[in-house]
């Protein structure tokens, strides 16, 4: 895709990618992969919180979201105070000549506009509003891509938030919660639309249909169940009970890990993110069966690949949902926060959601043997809800395409292309 002068499209992604979560970084492969079916010829880079990984990973140029590389360190000392603030400074100068840059600049998926963990005000909040403070001031088109949102009590927050939503060019959301969320701040949503989470658009692997079992034959033993933990300490108005969330959480995680271990199932344990490694290896020490592993994902391909070779799976990570939802697995949601609720409804699985800040192992086990039992039935179900999201997301790149890239620019236009490009998009 080349500008009316011949020369490429400058593209920015934009966000706290190959910071280690793997739901952000599935975001960006997601849109990437658009970019280069629909618009091969684009030049394409990122500013982000992880710009050796992103460019090592995803092949394209990056630059460091902050100045000061001690951002997501708590600043005790009064250097390191000093260094922060300084920083904000030095970032809206380094934020504004990247932004001016380019053409577009997209913010691909996340929940940028949500505190259901716990943020602060001045960290990617602030971000964002410089990112979309700089493309009105240049006149680059800035994109929120199927973004999540939720209702923020904290007053500089939520200024924050609403600003730079009012200034973005173009904005969409991964659910409907998120569309009113942003409503109810103040921003007119008339226009915004709502689309699947940009990770369905990942390929799922492919995976050899289970033989069915005939009445004459035994059935073979019970495959894995993948459980995906959390570091879960609450959101952003539950710092005064961290803790006791955390410690309620872990232990009837563990409880329940151990109740399947005991009933002779292998278990799996999944992460999203390098912070919940220590609550994957704090359940292994405590449960101590040979039984129970813990996966070495990397991307959310990796997590699609467990996800899809389990019989079940019980995860908390909202991209950890995702993944076994796309599969087509049985799923039961730890849910954290109204996000998860919403998307297990979107897939038919909403009676299968438990409370993550109150864990309930006894509970947990009660609902999880039911949605065994219901197992062929919610496949069939997934299969269908699966399909439906495909076209969604489909309708939601040709959109954005219409949205940000002049007609003049365009060269994917016919309806030979679009279908040529789909297919490029859903090559694993």
């Amino acid at each position: 895709m080349t500008s009316a002068d011949g020369t490429p499209v400058r593209v920015g992604v934009f966000g706290l990618l190959g910071s280690g979560n793997l739901g952000n970084d599935g975001s960006l492969e997601a849109v990437l992969g658009y970019l280069r079916a629909d618009h091969p010829h684009a030049a394409v880079d990122a500013l982000c919180g992880g710009p050796e990984v992103v460019t090592a990973r995803y092949g394209i140029p990056a630059t460091r979201l902050h100045w000061y590389r001690g951002e997501y360190r708590t600043a005790s000392r009064a250097g390191a105070i000093a260094g922060k603030g300084v920083g904000k400074l030095v970032d809206a100068f380094r934020t504004a000549a990247w932004v001016r840059r380019h053409d577009v600049v997209i913010v691909p998926g996340m929940g940028v506009l949500e505190a259901t963990l716990p943020l602060r005000p001045w960290g990617f909040p602030y971000s964002l509003f410089l990112l979309c403070a700089s493309g009105r001031l240049f006149g680059t088109r800035v994109a929120l891509v199927g973004v999540g949102a939720a209702p923020i009590r904290d007053r500089a927050t939520r200024a924050l938030v609403r600003r730079a939503a009012r200034l973005a060019a173009h904005r969409s959301y991964r659910d409907a919660l998120s569309r009113d969320a942003l409503k109810a701040m103040g921003v007119d949503t008339t226009r915004d639309e709502v689309h699947p989470d940009l990770a369905f658009a990942l390929p799922a692997p492919d995976v050899l249909p289970t033989p069915p079992v005939s009445s004459e034959s035994a059935p073979g033993p019970p495959g894995p169940v993948c459980v995906g933990v959390m570091d879960f300490h609450g959101g952003n108005d539950d710092r005064a009970r961290a803790e006791e969330i955390h410690r309620r959480y872990l232990d009837g995680t563990t409880r329940f890990v151990r109740a399947l271990a005991e009933d002779g199932r292998r278990v799996r344990l999944l992460t999203g993110d390098a912070c919940d490694a220590p609550v994957a290896a704090a359940i292994l020490d405590a449960v101590g069966s040979p039984l129970v592993t813990a996966a070495e994902a990397t991307s959310l391909a990796d997590l699609m690949r467990e996800t899809a070779a389990a019989d079940t799976v019980v995860a908390t990570r909202y991209h950890n949902l995702v993944c076994a939802l796309r599969t087509g697995t049985p799923t039961l949601a730890l849910s954290y926060a109204a996000k998860s609720d919403t998307l297990m409804a979107r897939m038919g699985l909403d009676a299968y959601c438990h409370p993550a800040r109150e864990a309930d192992a006894d509970r947990l086990l009660d609902q999880f043997r039911e949605l065994e039992k219901r197992s062929a039935e919610v496949r069939r179900t997934l299969a269908e809800r699966n399909a439906a999201v495909t076209r969604q997301l489909d309708d939601q790149f040709s959109k954005l395409t219409a949205a940000l890239f002049p007609a003049t620019d365009r060269t994917h236009t016919t309806a030979d292309t679009h279908a040529e490009t789909h297919a490029i998009r859903k090559a694993p």
